[in-house]
């Protein structure tokens, strides 16, 4: 018997806090697009992305970049997410590199509806396909067609390790799989209810990172107990390998063993955002805790908050 305890529910706990919330005098990003973004990986479909350019984005510097999939949720202004306002607090306070964030949605024919909060696209779009599949197309749309149109408009940074891509549900499980698909080009993942599951084999992974050399990844994982646990409604039945929760635990047990550099937050939050969003700052700072400032004392630069470019890209 499943006792529920808080009526509210289990999610109405986890609240944002003030970085996920603009802040007066914090200098704000600008949110490019919607863009489209053909695709010869899966044909007849296209992307919708948005790009994220910060206030203090010099073309003549290269910044760090960000991938987020299913990106509408990621930019709503009312949503568990809100990164960009993640983005413009974190980066004023130099406590993650200045960054260009491109959020993504699944590929869709052009007959088919955009994404939406209340539709992620599991039923209306490619989003199935390409975000649970373990191969390697959907690293091959962000990794050699995405890229390369970004790379073009920006000033990227070649080196990996500024690399970072993240998603929710289907979409971390996607993530993760175009960094260990692609660790050439990304090295930090978020993940946020990773579907590790067996939606397309994505329950495997753990068993593939224990027999697999050490890929250079960083990780950072955000589950709750009240996930989805695998209970089938039809007969009742248990099926570990549709236990999200479960699989996440897996997953964290295979990458610790192996050595990878992996963080974890275990809550009590259901499928869904709420939990995440409440620590994606504190995940933001994780990942990038190291990328190259100066703790010189002398160095009055290092120690402000970075204002905007003085020759910001004009969009």
């Amino acid at each position: 018997m499943i006792v529920r305890v808080f009526g509210a529910g289990e999610d109405a706990f986890y609240k944002l806090g003030p970085d996920s919330l603009p802040q007066e005098g914090v200098p704000k990003g600008k949110l490019i697009g919607p863009s489209t973004l053909p695709s010869e990986v899966f044909p007849g479909t296209q992307h919708t992305y948005w790009v994220y350019v910060p206030a203090q984005y010099d073309p003549k510097e290269p910044a760090a970049l960000l991938v987020f999939d299913d990106g509408q949720a990621m930019i709503a202004t009312n949503g568990d997410m809100r990164v960009p306002n993640v983005l413009d607090n974190l980066i004023w306070r130099r406590e993650i590199p200045v960054m260009i964030a491109v959020f993504i949605n699944p590929g869709r024919t052009p007959e088919q509806p955009e994404p939406n909060p209340k539709e992620w696209g599991d039923r209306t779009t490619n989003r199935p396909e390409e975000y649970n599949r373990l191969n390697d197309k959907y690293p091959r749309v962000i990794v050699d067609e995405l890229m390369p149109v970004i790379k073009k408009q920006y000033n990227i940074s070649p080196d990996p390790e500024m690399h970072a891509i993240a998603g929710t549900s289907s979409g971390a499980i996607a993530a993760f799989t175009v960094a260990w698909e692609r660790p050439n080009q990304f090295r930090k993942v978020i993940s946020i209810v990773g579907s590790f599951v067996n939606l397309r084999g994505g329950h495997v992974y753990p068993e593939k990172i224990l027999e697999s050399e050490r890929k250079p990844i960083r990780i950072f994982m955000v589950d709750g107990v009240n996930d989805n646990r695998g209970q089938r409604r039809s007969d009742a039945s248990y099926d570990p390998e549709r236990d999200w929760h479960v699989q996440n635990v897996r997953m964290v047990e295979a990458l610790t063993k192996k050595g990878y550099d992996v963080n974890y937050i275990w809550g009590i939050g259901l499928h869904g955002q709420k939990q995440g969003g409440a620590a994606l700052p504190e995940m933001m700072r994780w990942l990038w805790r190291d990328y190259p400032r100066s703790s010189d004392p002398k160095n009055m630069v290092e120690r402000s908050f970075r204002g905007p470019a003085t020759n910001a890209v004009a969009n």
